[in-house]
């Protein structure tokens, strides 16, 4: 059986669904193909779940922390089971609102395992997909005039710490877990990484970070990875960084014992569970590529700035395509790959005008380039930072660690970079965001007025900062 579709997406995840309500919006007659359920790794075991996690174990601290406040309570107690009930109910509730999204952009979705086809009986050229239905049916065959890759991305493993689900997990395994361990070895100090460190300390579990770089976040400005360096160590996280670890002495017998180089010293470390996180690997194989022309660089889809493939009329999005492995960034190039196959004539992404996040306690957000990125492309830049210490807002709600740093272009006054740790900072990053793409310079954003007493009026301190004219610091 064969149906005809003016795009069929390859991929319900962020990137795919929003592509396909772009789609629909623009009158194209519109499927998904998707083998797990609509909404991805970000829905159901990524960005959300874990978000949910950690907002738990951040009411868990608050309120062992209640006293500072002036509330006298009870030891509070960690019920994990109905941790994770939450967490589930928030995932379920978003997606019923996904599903509903597809029904009212008319939308077909088919259940299964989605493959690209070379030129065929059905087309003269590559792109026409069999899918191989959950239930067991025959293979449907859709025949589009786009295709749209958004398979996502998967947890990268090492040599040696193979994934069992009970001793070693990934983040997919861990969301799942149904007790925390008492203590917990963590294989990468990235993102994924510190946002799991950061969690389950406030949890109660005991956490070792184990970095292979020299220092935890080594995509993050310096200043911003050495503030959360020093307030993980605060919170009992122990750091080990230049750390190699030694797969093939990894040992399991009611916990783990692992081997890790470090300088040249070989050292031992052990723990009742072992969190693997070491980036996201591209989802390309057993899709189809090789009957294609498609390109593959790194292991990722190789595209155009308009998210086209060698093969015109397949566009590729997300994960998949490498770059920054952002849900928010998949939405947005897959919304430029449909309005370019509809001839609307998008803007290419301006990478430099993504923000990122950090969902860690203090959170960490950033847009533009870091100190070290400005200096290494040839510009003279000039720095302000502004500590949430001298903010009124912060004192009220008792969270004064952390700082805003602004980097702009010592000869223009351009602005370069902006860099924040501490309180809701990954909602104030969009003003930064926002500035970025109207090429704001310091001295506009500290003459926008912001209001008193606010967590923003960081971002006001900051800017006037950058030229020595901060006025409460």
């Amino acid at each position: 059986m064969a149906e005809e579709y003016d795009l069929v997406v390859l991929g319900g995840g962020t990137g795919g669904y929003v592509a396909a309500v772009r789609a629909s919006q623009l009158g194209l007659k519109t499927a998904i193909v998707e083998s797990g359920k609509l909404g991805g790794t970000c829905l159901h075991r990524g960005c959300i779940p874990s978000k949910a996690l950690l907002r738990s174990a951040e009411v868990y601290r608050q309120t062992k922390e209640a006293h500072t406040f002036g509330i006298e309570t009870s030891e509070p107690t960690l019920n994990f089971f109905k941790v994770q009930e939450r967490k589930q109910s928030i995932v379920d509730t978003l997606h019923k609102g996904v599903e509903g999204l597809m029904k009212k952009g008319k939308i077909d979705i088919y259940e299964g395992f989605g493959r690209i086809l070379g030129p065929s009986i059905f087309s003269p050229t590559a792109g026409t997909i069999s899918v191989e239905m959950n239930n067991g049916d025959e293979n449907m065959m859709l025949i589009p005039k786009n295709v749209l890759v958004a398979t996502g991305s998967s947890p990268r493993t090492l040599p040696g710490l193979e994934v069992d689900g009970q001793y070693v997990m990934t983040s997919d395994e861990a969301l799942s877990m149904e007790n925390l361990p008492a203590s917990i070895l963590i294989v990468g100090g990235g993102v994924i990484g510190i946002e799991w460190a950061s969690m389950l300390s406030d949890f109660g579990v005991e956490v070792t970070v184990m970095e292979y770089s020299n220092r935890i976040l080594p995509t993050e400005d310096h200043e911003i990875a050495k503030e959360m360096t020093r307030l993980l160590k605060k919170k009992g996280v122990k750091l080990v960084t230049s750390a190699k670890v030694m797969g093939d002495t990894l040992k399991k017998e009611n916990g783990i014992e692992v081997q890790a180089e470090i300088k040249g010293d070989v050292q031992t470390y052990q723990a009742d569970r072992m969190l693997v996180s070491v980036g996201r690997t591209p989802n390309v194989n057993n899709i189809g590529l090789d009957n294609t022309d498609i390109q593959l660089e790194n292991g990722a889809i190789k595209t155009n700035e308009f998210y086209q493939t060698k093969e015109s009329h397949i566009y590729a999005i997300g994960d998949v395509i490498g770059g920054m492995q952002l849900a928010h960034v998949a939405s947005h190039e897959g919304i430029i790959a449909v309005e370019h196959m509809a001839d609307q004539q998008p803007m290419p992404m301006n990478m430099e005008q993504v923000p990122s996040c950090i969902y860690s306690n203090p959170e960490i957000a950033s847009v533009g380039l870091t100190e070290e990125q400005a200096k290494e492309k040839g510009f003279e830049v000039k720095v302000g930072k502004f500590s949430f210490r001298a903010i009124g807002k912060a004192l009220v709600f008792g969270e004064t660690d952390g700082f805003v740093k602004i980097i702009a272009d010592k000869q223009t006054d351009d602005l370069l970079g902006v860099h924040m740790i501490g309180p809701h900072v990954t909602d104030m990053i969009s003003e930064a965001g926002l500035a970025k793409v109207l090429d704001a310079t310091p001295w506009e954003i500290a003459h926008s007025i912001h209001p008193h007493p606010t967590l923003s009026e960081v971002m006001g301190e900051a800017a006037l900062a950058v030229d020595g004219k901060q006025i409460h610091g």
